[in-house]
C-alpha cells in the first residue's frame, strides 16, 4: 500500500471507490439508499485503508449533536449536589434509558445567576435537546425558553397554565397520602419538613394541608424549612426536635434524605420511632430499605419518570408536540410509622 494515496477523508476515499463523498457518507452510516454491494465494497476499503469518518464533522453537515442536555438548576438550594441520591438515582436512569436511543448525555448542574442561564444552554449547538431535573424556583425561566425551544422536557410537579412540556408525580397527591398515613396513625401534630420554594415541594406541602384541613387540623403542619442538601440542617434538625414543646407527633418529610437525617437525629435524642414520632419520606429511593428503623415512604416511579422524559423529548426533537405526563404516587409503608 506504499504507492497508495492515502485516505484522509470522505472525498478521498470516494475518489478511490470511483462514487460520489454523498454515497460513501451514506453507506458508512448503513443507508438503504445505497445498494448492498456498493456499500459492502465501500466499507472494505474504508477497513483496508483504516479510515474512520469524522462523527463531529458528519454531526454539523446534519445538525445533529448526537447529545442530549441534562441540566440540574439549583436556584433555591445552591448547597444541593450532583451526588445527592435522587439526582445519582435518576441520573443513572436517564443515562441508561438514552444511550438505548443511540444519545450521549452532557451533563450540567447550574446555579442560575441571571435569566439567560437556560437559553446559553439551548443555543450552544452542542446538544440536540434538554432535559431539566427539577424546576427548582427557576419555572418562569423554563416557561420563556420553551416557548421558542421545542425539545425541552423538564422532571418536576405540573401546573395548570405552564408552558414547558413536564414529567413527575402527582405531588399534592403525594403530599395527602403522607398526611393522611400518619393521621390513620393517630398523629395530630404534624410537621412538614421540607422548604417549599421549589415548586414540587410547595405542591407536597398544599397536599399535606389539604388532609389535615378535612380532619379539621387547620393550623397543620408547621412548617420546618429544611434545605434538601444533606448535612446542611443536621444541627438545626436536631435542636428543633429537642424542644419537646414543639416537637411533633408525625413528621412529613419532603424528601428521603430529609427523612434519613430526621431518622439519625431522632435517634441520638433518645426518642423511638415509630412509638414516639412517626416519620414518612417521599421518592422511596434505594436507600430508604436501608435506613433503621425502615422508612415508609410515598414512592415516585423514577424508572417510567425517565423513560417519559426521554421519549417525550425524541418526538420533540421530531417535531412533534407534546403534553406533560403527571403520574400517580403510591404509599409505601415500613417501619417507620
Amino acid at each position: 500500500m506504499s504507492g497508495e494515496p492515502k485516505v484522509r477523508n470522505i472525498s478521498d476515499l470516494a475518489r478511490l471507490a470511483g462514487v460520489s463523498p454523498g454515497t460513501v457518507s451514506r453507506a458508512l452510516t448503513g443507508s438503504d439508499l445505497v445498494n448492498e454491494k456498493t456499500r459492502l465494497r465501500i466499507e472494505a476499503l474504508a477497513r483496508e485503508h483504516d479510515f474512520r469518518p469524522n462523527v463531529m464533522a458528519r454531526n454539523l453537515r446534519i445538525q445533529k449533536t448526537g447529545a442530549i442536555g441534562v441540566v440540574i438548576p439549583l436556584g433555591h438550594d445552591t448547597d444541593q449536589h450532583i451526588s445527592d441520591p435522587f439526582f445519582m438515582t435518576m441520573l443513572g436512569l436517564l443515562a441508561d434509558t438514552l444511550t438505548e436511543r443511540g444519545y450521549d448525555l452532557m451533563l450540567s448542574r447550574v446555579i442560575p445567576t441571571d435569566a439567560g442561564w437556560l437559553d446559553r444552554f439551548t443555543d450552544s449547538g452542542r446538544v440536540d435537546g434538554v432535559i431539566v431535573i427539577g424546576q427548582s424556583d427557576q419555572a418562569e425561566t423554563l416557561d420563556r425558553v420553551a416557548t421558542r425551544y421545542r425539545p425541552l422536557v423538564v422532571w418536576g410537579g405540573h401546573q395548570q397554565g405552564q408552558v414547558h412540556c413536564s414529567v413527575g408525580t402527582d405531588n399534592v397527591a403525594g403530599g395527602d397520602l403522607a398526611a393522611t398515613h400518619l393521621i390513620e396513625r393517630g398523629c395530630r401534630k404534624i410537621a412538614f419538613f421540607g422548604d417549599p420554594t421549589a415548586r414540587e415541594l410547595q405542591q407536597r406541602l398544599a397536599g399535606c394541608r389539604a388532609a389535615l384541613a378535612r380532619v379539621g387540623l387547620h393550623d397543620e403542619p408547621r412548617v420546618f424549612p429544611v434545605h434538601l442538601a444533606a448535612g446542611i440542617d443536621d444541627a438545626n434538625i436536631s435542636q428543633f426536635l429537642a424542644d419537646e414543646t414543639q416537637r411533633p407527633d408525625g413528621i412529613v418529610a419532603a424528601s428521603d434524605v430529609i427523612a434519613m437525617t430526621t431518622l439519625r437525629a431522632l435517634s441520638e435524642l433518645g426518642i423511638t420511632v415509630p412509638a414516639d414520632i412517626k416519620v414518612i419520606g417521599y421518592d422511596n429511593l434505594p436507600m430508604a430499605e436501608h435506613t433503621v428503623p425502615r422508612l415508609s415512604t410515598i414512592k415516585q416511579d423514577l424508572t417510567t419518570g425517565a423513560h417519559n422524559l426521554v421519549d417525550l423529548l425524541t418526538r420533540r426533537i421530531a417535531g412533534q408536540d407534546t403534553g406533560s405526563v403527571v403520574m400517580p404516587p403510591e404509599l409505601v409503608v415500613r417501619m417507620s410509622t
